[in-house]
């Protein structure tokens, strides 16, 4: 074996001090008594020498061999633990000591309560990750619509490598911006599915098909999460912009079918009692689609049902279409009536009702060319409206002077009597009035003018042109004027010259006696040609009792006109043939608007 031979002595005396060494003082004892030879002994002792030195060895190898691995288990306790550490991105741990000293037992045993402790917190960091990982995937998963997600926690795969709170950090807040826009989009899907019930409401329309049919997931009843995604979303804003477009179109078919009622209605003149049923249809013609929400307002029934109205009015107003021509043909007079205009010809009414009647004319185009006449002779009225007021103004004028010239004349109109504290009264008023007519026929000469010339025909007043009527007006109120100062000037001499001369000058010859032969006191013509003494009356009578109005009092005039045309038109700017009188008809309904 080449091992160093100690003498037995020696080695005896190291062995007695132990239980081996007994042992060898008992087999020395045997080996005498039997009488064991030396080489046997010591072959025997070598052998047991080297038993001794292999369990040795053993021994000493398995505690290199612990040694070792406590080495081990001590090094992979530091590395675990820096490396969760870093992993955790924890800078250091609560416990741990600063320096490890001691055996490395004692060592091992300082780390291992701050190992469990991190391996702790490992844990507990991993189910947060796992927790916000399963958040977001879900979340991900009802946002792009994927209804077959497994949100088992088991399946949420974490990275190892970095469980910093950092990174923690980062998930949460792409939880918090998916779990926003999850939010956002209920948000969207829930105002889509309010627009869509109140859309459906209002068409008459079950909304709880039209969810359903976008997402079944949509509809309350089916106990499913609501589907979220980009194609639901879109689906619903397409279905939102169909119902909008398809009220949009029923709106606009029902404001078409407003407006043919009413002017159905306005035409025949329909009773408020008849037009009632059909009012939450005209209702909507002032209305846009965005101010209207009533619910059932733009049903299909509503819409058949006003189109079958509108088609019996349609074939109740080919029927009525004679008294709704003659009613526009009283609208058309009154207004003329109203103004003093003149009233179209009633032959000519009589050859387009003959026509309607044939058919040789559209009733709706004859309608609107009615209207269309209305509407010109209202605004040539409103044109007029100025002058008229002026006109009233001086017929209400001359009546009072009229009554002045006959109060005048009236010698017992200072005496007491019942009621002659009102004359008196009503004179003072009246000499007001009779001092601005002047003014006032002035006013109305210019503003006649100004029409006339704005229109390019005359100003007629029941017929007469009104600036023939001015101007004879002012003559005959000149001739009286002058005529009543010759008078007084006549007076006045014959109070001054001698009793036994005044027959005398009375029968001078001169020509203003021969003027007041031919006139009455009163300023009228007494001897003239029966036209121009009828006319000029007419003008003179203008308002001569006070019981006659002032379309009375004009319409002495008509009958003058017309023998006369001709000359009361040389006093005006205006030059007629006596022909003229038929021009003013309607040429082809033109009324009495046409120059």
């Amino acid at each position: 074996m080449g091992s160093v031979q100690t003498p037995i002595g020696i080695r005896s005396s190291a062995l007695l001090e132990t239980s081996c060494g007994y042992l060898l003082q008992e087999l020395q004892i045997i080996w005498d008594e039997v009488g064991e030879d030396q080489f046997e002994r010591e072959k025997v002792l070598v052998d047991i020498e080297q038993e001794c030195l292999d369990v040795y060895r053993r021994k000493v190898d398995n505690a290199n061999i612990s040694r070792a691995r406590l080495h081990q288990e001590l090094a992979d306790s530091e590395a675990e633990f820096t490396h969760l550490l870093l992993l955790l991105d924890e800078r250091s741990l609560p416990g741990r000591p600063e320096r490890i000293t001691g055996t490395l037992k004692e060592q091992l045993e300082s780390i291992t309560p701050a190992l469990r402790e991190i391996r702790i917190r490992k844990e507990e960091r991993v189910k947060q990750f796992r927790a916000v990982q399963g958040q977001i995937q879900k979340i991900s998963a009802e946002i792009e619509g994927r209804s077959e997600y497994n949100d088992s926690s088991l399946n949420v795969i974490i990275n190892g490598n970095d469980l910093s709170l950092k990174k923690l950090e980062e998930y949460q807040n792409e939880l918090q911006r998916l779990q926003n826009e999850k939010i956002e989009r209920l948000k969207k899907v829930e105002n889509y599915i309010s627009m869509i019930r109140s859309l459906a409401t209002m068409l008459g329309t079950d909304s709880s098909l039209i969810i359903t049919k976008v997402h079944p997931s949509l509809n309350e009843l089916s106990g499913l999460s609501k589907n979220i995604s980009d194609s639901i979303l879109e689906k619903l804003g397409s279905t939102v912009q169909s119902l909008e477009a398809d009220k949009k179109t029923r709106l606009e078919k029902l404001h078409q079918l407003g407006k043919a009622l009413t002017n159905l209605w306005n035409l025949m003149h329909t009773s408020q009692k008849d037009r009632v049923r059909f009012s939450n249809v005209t209702a909507l013609i002032s209305l846009s689609s965005e101010e209207i929400s009533t619910p059932r307002s733009l049903t299909l029934d509503i819409i058949q049902q006003a189109e079958t109205e509108v088609r019996r009015l349609d074939q109740l107003k080919a029927s009525k279409m004679k008294e709704l021509f003659h009613r526009k043909q009283i609208d058309l007079e009154e207004i003329c009536k109203r103004s003093h205009m003149e009233i179209p010809s009633r032959l000519e009414m009589e050859s387009i009702m003959n026509l309607m009647n044939s058919g040789e004319i559209d009733h709706a185009d004859l309608l609107t060319s009615m209207n269309k006449h209305i509407t010109q002779a209202q605004e040539e009225a409103s044109s007029r409206k100025a002058i008229m007021e002026k006109v009233e103004k001086w017929i209400l004028a001359r009546d009072e002077e009229r009554w002045l010239e006959e109060y005048s004349r009236d010698d017992n109109r200072y005496s007491v009597s019942r009621g002659a504290h009102k004359n008196l009264r009503r004179a003072e008023r009246a000499r007001v009035m009779v001092s601005k007519i002047p003014a006032l026929v002035d006013i109305l000469i210019a503003k006649t003018k100004s029409w006339e010339e704005e229109r390019k025909k005359p100003f007629l007043y029941d017929e007469v042109p009104l600036f023939a009527m001015l101007e004879e007006y002012n003559l005959l109120r000149k001739e009286r004027d002058e005529e009543k100062q010759r008078q007084r000037e006549m007076k006045k001499m014959q109070n001054q010259v001698p009793v036994g001369q005044e027959n005398l000058f009375v029968l001078r010859p001169s020509t203003s006696s021969k003027r007041l032969s031919d006139r009455s006191p009163n300023g009228g013509f007494n001897n003239g040609t029966p036209v121009n003494r009828k006319f000029s009356l007419g003008i003179q009578q203008l308002g001569s009792t006070p019981s006659n109005t002032p379309r009375q009092s004009i319409s002495l005039l008509k009958e003058a006109k017309k023998d006369h045309y001709t000359k009361i038109l040389s006093h005006s700017r205006f030059v007629f043939h006596p022909g003229d009188d038929s021009a003013s008809v309607l040429s082809s309904f033109s009324g009495p608007f046409s120059p």
